[in-house]
C-alpha cells in the first residue's frame, strides 16, 4: 500500500511538474505572439481551454490593432473570445470571477444586443486619465470627479450600467457632487445616457466612438465579401491579406469576431485552413 501511495504522489508530482512546464512554454509562445502567422494562432488558440481565459485575453490585448487616428487602449469583444474557447458558459463564468477580482471590466456596446467588449481595469484607467486631460472647464475643481470616479464608483459598481442617484452616492465618498461634474464625465465619454431611460448610465470606453462603427462596417464588409465566393468560403493565408476599406480594424479581429459569434466557422483541408460563412 506504501509503494502504491509513494508511486502515485510521484506520478502527482511528475504530472504538476509536465503542467508548469507546458505553461511556462505557452505563456513564452504568447509573448512572441506577434511572430505568429493567423494559422499559428487558430491552432493555438484552439488548445486553450477554460481556465485559459485569462491567457487569451493577453494574447488579444498583444495583438489589438494599432490604430492611427484614434487613441484608445487594446479591447476584446466576448465573441473573440467564444473564438478560442468554445465552452461559452465557463467562459462567462471566469469572466464574472475576473470582474470582481478588478482584473478586468466588462461593457455593453451599442453595435448589437449582444455585443460586449472586455478591457483590463489596468488599461480603462489609463483611458480615464487621458480622456481627462483633454477636458476644458472652467472650474478646475470640477476635475475631481474623475479621481473619484476611479476610487469610488469603478472599484465597487461593477455592472456595465449604473442608475443617477446611485453614481451621485458613490461620487459623494469624495466630496460633494454637482450636475456640472457628471456633465464631465459624460463629456469624456466615459458615461453614456441610456436612450430609454435617461436616469441610467452606460459605462463606456472613451474614444471609441469611430471604432465601433468599423466593426458594424467591417462585419458587412467581409461577409458580403465572402457570400460573393462561389462557396461562400477562402482559404485564411489569402483572406488574411485583404484589406478592409472600411474598418481601421485588422482581419484578424474581425475573423475572430465573426468567428465566435457563429457567422464563420473555420475547418481543416489539405491545403490549409479555410473559413466558410455560416449566416448571413
Amino acid at each position: 500500500m506504501a509503494d502504491k501511495q509513494g508511486s502515485s504522489s510521484r506520478s502527482s508530482s511528475a504530472d504538476k511538474k509536465r503542467k508548469r512546464v507546458a505553461d511556462s512554454d505557452f505563456n513564452s509562445q504568447i509573448d512572441n505572439v506577434d511572430s505568429f502567422n493567423d494559422e499559428e494562432i487558430l491552432s493555438l488558440e484552439k488548445s486553450l481551454t477554460f481556465s485559459d481565459t485569462l491567457v487569451a485575453l493577453r494574447m488579444m490585448r498583444a495583438q489589438f490593432p494599432k490604430l492611427e487616428k484614434v487613441s484608445v487602449k487594446p479591447f476584446i469583444l466576448r465573441s473573440q473570445l467564444y473564438s478560442s474557447i468554445k465552452d461559452r458558459t465557463q467562459v462567462d463564468r471566469e469572466l464574472e470571477v475576473l470582474k470582481r477580482d478588478k482584473v478586468l471590466r466588462v461593457f455593453k456596446l451599442t453595435t448589437g444586443q449582444d455585443d460586449h467588449a472586455v478591457m483590463f481595469l489596468e488599461d480603462y484607467i489609463h483611458q480615464i486619465d487621458t480622456v481627462s486631460k483633454k477636458i476644458e472647464t472652467r472650474k478646475e475643481g470640477d476635475f475631481a470627479v474623475f479621481g473619484w470616479f476611479k476610487s469610488h464608483v469603478i472599484m465597487s459598481k461593477l455592472e456595465p450600467s449604473v442608475a443617477h442617484e446611485e453614481l451621485c452616492s458613490l461620487l459623494s465618498a469624495g466630496g460633494k457632487v454637482k450636475d456640472e461634474q457628471i456633465s464631465l464625465l459624460v463629456n469624456a465619454g466615459i458615461l453614456t445616457r441610456q436612450l430609454i431611460d435617461p436616469n441610467i448610465y452606460w459605462f463606456a470606453i472613451p474614444n471609441i466612438g469611430s471604432i465601433l462603427k468599423g466593426i458594424s462596417q467591417g462585419r458587412k464588409e467581409l461577409l458580403s465579401f465572402l457570400n460573393r465566393r462561389k462557396f461562400k468560403e477562402m482559404m485564411l493565408s489569402s483572406l488574411e491579406k485583404k484589406r478592409l476599406r472600411f474598418s481601421s480594424l485588422d482581419m484578424r479581429f474581425h475573423l475572430r469576431d465573426l468567428i465566435g459569434s457563429g457567422h464563420l466557422q473555420t475547418f481543416q483541408s489539405p491545403t490549409g485552413i479555410v473559413v466558410r460563412v455560416l449566416k448571413d
